[in-house]
């Protein structure tokens, strides 16, 4: 496959995705309020990184603190693999701090990155491989779209798919059933 095709096929998807609309009351949705209601003005020079200038905001999934994440900790079983996976919060800061420099695309992708978090991982291979070229029909992927939606609340990626559904489909790109 061209890799110019693939570059295009990719932007003109992700034109769409900023289109996006309505909230709902999901794991993911919840994510982003609590993070907007910290209230913390974050600000580029003042806040980034998040991990050295603001600790006090970063929590694991499991709710520990970032200062908690230790060598002596993972010694001797205090922390878990569940404690050193990103959470949503995380990444919606660090989109809000992305957003305020300006950088519109990667606070996108940070918030894409959010709503995943509450996706299995084999899930979201699965996801991937569905995604390439002549490997799901429009169905397939209208479907896994609802299935980001209504199961994870994941209604950036939910859009993102659905768009790919339609690009696919007029480029020839489908898998035919």
């Amino acid at each position: 496959m061209d890799a110019r095709y693939i570059e295009q096929l990719v932007r003109e998807v992700i034109k769409q995705m900023s289109n996006v609309a309505g909230e709902e009351h999901t794991p993911a949705a919840e994510a982003r309020a609590q993070v907007e209601k910290t209230g913390c003005d974050l600000q580029p020079g003042k806040d980034y990184p998040l991990a050295e200038k603001r600790p006090e905001l970063i929590r694991t999934a499991t709710g520990k603190k970032l200062e908690e994440l230790t060598i002596e900790n993972v010694l001797n079983g205090r922390i878990t693999p569940q404690d050193v996976r990103i959470t949503p919060d995380a990444l919606l800061m660090q989109a809000r701090i992305a957003e305020a420099c300006g950088r519109k695309q990667l606070a996108q992708n940070f918030r894409r990155a959010a709503e995943l978090t509450g996706v299995p991982d084999e899930r979201i291979l699965e996801i991937y491989n569905a995604l390439r070229p002549y490997r799901s029909t429009k169905a397939e992927l209208l479907a896994i779209a609802d299935e980001l939606e209504q199961k994870y609340g994941a209604r950036i990626n939910a859009a993102f798919v659905r768009e790919a559904a339609d690009v696919y489909e007029r480029r020839g790109r489908l898998r035919t059933a």
